[in-house]
């Protein structure tokens, strides 16, 4: 451990140099000198800062308190006391809970009250060392975009034509590959009959089926040919 992630601020270190490390450290109350869960920690630098109010701070707008559920069930007003010292500062509060007791749901239950009326996005881990490590990662993705997690849609027209294919049931993405590579495009693949789909590699005669009824059925109803099934007949009579 190298001595930035040992040591707390020099006595002629005040807040503006804490900022200073916000952008490339994990900040860290002295309150948790001890926790096993800083030893988990290990892809980034961390050191302590005594002007902190949090338990950690992950940037200059994220932060987390920790607490365990044992020791929730001994002190209930910890939580408390710890919220009205933080106030409303920070964008991002995590309340990062180990789940170290049997029966952790009585707790757990009170502990998301108190996270929707104090805005704190509750974090469980079931160890120490998971603990460190959701830090670690807050803190590793501080600067990352948020298109990282947002789902990424395929635009391009082959991508198009995979996700339409595999919404028919029972075709997956390697039937769809195997179609179109073989096929070339939608048309000649619209326009061929069941019994050369089913000698596709993979696909066999249920498949084939499938698809070529998808492909086969028409995209409207007819009209009137339903119109004329519900139009009354007029009954005819004998003279």
């Amino acid at each position: 451990m190298s001595e930035s992630q040992e040591g707390s601020p020099s006595k002629g270190e005040g807040p503006s140099t804490s900022k200073a490390h916000a952008s490339h450290a994990l900040l860290v109350s002295p309150k948790q000198k001890g926790n096993p869960a800083l030893k988990a920690v290990s892809n980034i630098p961390w050191e302590f800062d005594e002007s902190i109010l949090a338990d950690y701070v992950m940037g200059p707008s994220s932060c987390a308190l920790f607490l365990s559920i044992r020791y929730h069930n001994l002190n209930p007003d910890y939580i408390h006391d710890r919220l009205k010292v933080l106030g409303n500062k920070y964008e991002l509060r995590v309340l990062l809970v180990q789940v170290d007791s049997p029966d952790p749901h009585h707790a757990l239950k009170h502990l998301t009250r108190i996270c929707i009326l104090a805005n704190l996005t509750l974090v469980l881990a079931w160890s120490a060392e998971e603990a460190g490590r959701i830090l670690e990662t807050y803190k590793i993705f501080e600067h990352k975009p948020p298109d990282l997690i947002m789902e990424r849609s395929d635009s391009d027209p082959h991508s198009k034509l995979v996700n339409a294919l595999t919404s028919i049931r029972s075709i997956n993405k390697t039937d769809a590959a195997t179609l179109l590579s073989t096929f070339g495009s939608l048309k000649k693949l619209a326009t061929t009959s069941k019994d050369t789909l089913s000698l596709c590699p993979g696909l066999g005669p249920q498949k084939a089926t499938r698809l070529y009824n998808v492909l086969h059925q028409p995209f409207l109803k007819d009209k009137s040919s339903k119109a004329s099934k519900s139009k009354p007949q007029a009954s005819t009579s004998k003279s």
